[in-house]
């Protein structure tokens, strides 16, 4: 079987729509979907604003009369790291649509995300994986990536957010 043609590229407003169903869908494959908040407008907005705060990334393969279909997308943000004096990468979310699985485009879009790295002289590239999530887990390690033991992720949601803001000096 011929692998189909595909392609990389920075997303545009018309992506949009497709972005947002590709996080639902990875949402739900992490069990996740009852989080998801994000709608196109709010996507739109935080993508394409002066100063944006979000970054994507589209995979796209080629389908029939030469139209282009949304088979994959990687969401990344800076982070900067105080120890090695640099920004990073922060890979938000990285999805491949199962159909379309098993053709490379996961790893196109991390090789993407690295030479992005390269390029803005970052640190790091940096993500967080379910522990449950042993196909990803296996990938990652097979491109040389390697779990942070010893770290634990922490999150305020708005609700703790607001508790933290509220909260008087004297209190934990």
């Amino acid at each position: 079987m011929t692998r189909p043609v595909t392609r990389l590229r920075a997303a545009v407003r018309t992506d949009c729509d497709e972005i947002v169903a590709m996080v639902r869908e990875l949402a739900e494959y992490e069990r996740l979907l009852h989080e998801v908040e994000m709608d196109t407008p709010r996507l739109e907005a935080e993508l394409f604003c002066d100063r944006p705060v979000v970054e994507a990334v589209v995979a796209e393969i080629a389908g029939e009369g030469g139209a282009w279909r949304h088979a994959g997308v990687a969401l990344f943000t800076h982070n900067f790291s105080t120890f090695v004096g640099r920004r990073g990468l922060y890979l938000e979310d990285l999805f491949v649509r199962p159909r379309y699985r098993g053709l490379g485009l996961g790893l196109a879009l991390l090789r993407h995300l690295a030479r992005l790295c390269q390029e803005r002289q970052c640190g790091r590239l940096e993500w967080s994986v379910l522990d449950w999530n042993e196909p990803a887990i296996g990938f990652y390690r097979a491109i040389g990536a390697r779990p942070m033991d010893g770290w634990t992720v922490n999150r305020l949601d708005r609700d703790g957010i607001a508790r933290l803001a509220a909260m008087s000096s004297a209190t934990p």
